[in-house]
């Protein structure tokens, strides 16, 4: 059994997916991949990568509020970069984020993301 989670404090999904799902009775909650758009405007947000790695934070945090979890308790992301020159100015602003017993994490570099932006991240958390 699963629950959709939808909030207007994170951007609309852009495509044929949910922005997160939460699985009953396993209390996990599934973050689809966030990009840097701003869910009032819904433009893309950010030049450098670490501006833009901070508005998909909060994005996430948007997100898994909505689904009744929070930062704290997630247990693994997976960043995707289209440089992974910016591997360092990410982890700059990601651990902002995680200041005490980070998740798990995947890095990679993929050729081109969605808006043409420069980082998304995917996150599971416990509800």
């Amino acid at each position: 059994m699963r629950q959709t989670i939808k909030t207007d404090a994170a951007p609309a999904a852009i495509g044929p997916y949910s922005q997160a799902i939460v699985v009953k009775g396993g209390t996990l909650v599934f973050c689809s991949g966030q990009i840097p758009i701003d869910p009032k405007t819904g433009q893309v947000v950010g030049k450098s990568t670490s501006e833009q790695c901070r508005q998909v934070m909060d994005n996430i945090q948007a997100l898994l509020q909505a689904a009744g979890s929070d930062l704290s308790k997630v247990v693994k992301t997976t960043i995707f970069l289209t440089d992974m020159n910016d591997f360092a100015p990410v982890n700059e602003m990601y651990s902002t984020y995680f200041d005490s017993a980070p998740p798990a994490r995947s890095t990679v570099q993929v050729s081109r993301l969605p808006k043409d932006v420069k980082i998304e991240i995917e996150v599971i958390a416990i509800q």
